[in-house]
């Protein structure tokens, strides 16, 4: 398959463009204004709100006129994750795609994929002459990874359609009708830096090649999380070695993804140097035994480096105990049995920086029990006061609540089955998704959500599987018909 052959034709055009536009999460600008000018040019109802989330109308074909209007929305935003070694600059350069067999890659950085193919489709039912719909409103919110704002700040008479289809999910076959609400939560320890002792030696340890992927929809994959393998390692040599200092841990990037490397530097009494290279070795060695299944490009680094400043005993000592302690991955498991075993509660140990005078860390828990919620929160703040940090939660985002009955759910799923002569999977989703907080603005309205397949979303590795775009098209196109 090369590029020439991807189907639908139209839509691979539309997503084309699109990752050519800059769109990183908060700084959007560029993506806004050209779908403003996209929406104009076509003599089509075009609106931005005071968010920067765009809306476009168009009227229903003849005989459609009837219908009830379907509101198809996605995110326009993008989440900005590279290899370590790839120079590209998110808010200049295009994303760079290739045709990998059956899949779309990026060449070293995330594909864009999520959830610029959602955007692509809605553009390419919005440009065709040949589709049979009732009245449409296509929606295209604005930082939906970092925090889902554009949603957040979107007022309740901006989309007026009965039914909406949100366009960012990631398994085709699957119809999703709930999701988890979230949080992030923080904590900081501040500090004067202090000179080394004398004697001691500097190395600086690395670990790269982890799978990572999306704190919610991977959370149940078993993959390894690159800050709590580092903090494993740096408990179990601080607790059996006196004198050991911590200069630098840095690891992860975004709330919402799996850490997938990361670095500390330490100091060590000469005399124990090669102690500390031999347990690296060792750890590392049972570390891949440990994720054998899951984790099999990781790759550990130790070297020698220059010395440094280096953080109070006590407080590195704090944080070291509090990483160790500290909830990372499943908490619960949903006991309803309509959601099939989903994952209910969780929290990702996301983000670990060092700077010159405070160490943060970030965190995500979500849960589609809020009670649990906030259970998970009060967890890690208080593992963190109780080291002497500071620790606080964001407002976060609201569940979406599985409806009992939905029109729209029981259409989608009669045409699935109409179109692939087998019933799709219905469930929930352990990821947020803007249906949460569209639930609390439109009570009334009736939602699913459903996409082609992606993998490795908030990584380098995110790849779209060519053949299901078409599949989801296909089922699309039949639901606007039906509905």
């Amino acid at each position: 398959m090369n590029k020439n052959e991807l189907k639908p034709a139209s839509v691979f055009e539309q997503f084309a463009k699109i990752n050519t536009i800059p769109r990183p999460s908060k700084r959007e600008e560029k993506m806004i204004d050209y779908l403003k000018s996209w929406g104009e040019s076509h003599h089509l109802e075009t609106h931005v709100d005071q968010t920067g989330n765009v809306i476009i109308r168009k009227g229903a074909t003849p005989g459609y006129e009837q219908r009830k209007t379907v509101i198809l929305q996605s995110h326009m935003d993008m989440v900005c994750d590279k290899l370590v070694d790839v120079e590209f600059d998110f808010d200049r350069d295009a994303i760079q795609t290739y045709v990998d067999g059956e899949w779309l890659r990026a060449k070293g950085t995330t594909l864009g994929a999520d959830d610029g193919i959602g955007c692509a489709i809605e553009l390419a039912i919005l440009e065709a002459d040949d589709i049979e719909h009732g009245p449409l409103e296509c929606v295209f919110t604005r930082d939906e990874e970092t925090g889902l704002s554009g949603a957040e700040g979107m007022k309740s008479d901006f989309m007026k359609g009965d039914y909406l289809i949100n366009l960012d999910s990631e398994d085709e076959g699957e119809i999703f009708v709930s999701c988890a609400g979230g949080r992030n939560t923080q904590a900081r320890f501040t500090f004067q830096r202090e000179e080394a002792p004398q004697g001691h030696f500097f190395v600086k340890a690395q670990l790269k090649g982890l799978v990572g992927g999306h704190s919610g929809d991977d959370i149940n994959k078993q993959r390894a999380n690159a800050i709590k393998l580092l903090g494993r390692f740096l408990f179990q040599t601080m607790s059996r070695y006196e004198g050991v200092r911590l200069a630098q841990f840095h690891s992860g990037k975004l709330h919402n993804a799996i850490p997938r490397d990361g670095m500390f530097v330490i100091s060590v009494p000469s005399d124990l140097k090669e102690n500390v290279k031999a347990d690296w070795n060792v750890f590392a060695a049972d570390v891949a035994d440990e994720f054998h299944v899951t984790e099999q490009q990781m790759v550990w680094t130790m070297e020698s480096t220059d010395a440094e400043s280096v953080l109070p005993a006590d407080v590195a000592r704090h944080f070291v105990w509090a990483l160790q302690a500290v909830d990372n991955g499943i908490y619960a498991i949903c006991q309803d049995p309509e959601l099939n075993g989903m994952v209910e509660t969780s929290s990702n140990i996301a983000a670990v920086h060092t700077a010159e005078t405070e160490l943060t860390i970030l965190s995500s828990q979500r849960s589609n029990v809020m009670s649990n919620l906030d259970n998970m929160c009060a967890t890690f703040r208080a593992t963190f006061q109780l080291a002497g940090a500071e620790a606080w939660s964001s407002d976060g985002y609201p569940a979406w609540k599985m409806k009992a009955e939905s029109h729209l759910r029981d259409t989608v799923v009669a045409c699935y089955r109409e179109l692939f002569g087998h019933e799709p999977v219905v469930r929930g989703i352990h990821a947020g998704l803007e249906c949460g907080l569209f639930s609390e603005r439109y009570p009334n309205l009736d939602m699913v959500s459903f996409g082609p397949t992606l993998r490795g979303v908030h990584s380098p590795d995110e790849c779209l599987h060519i053949p299901t775009v078409q599949m989801v098209w296909d089922h699309l196109l039949l639901v606007l018909k039906r509905i």
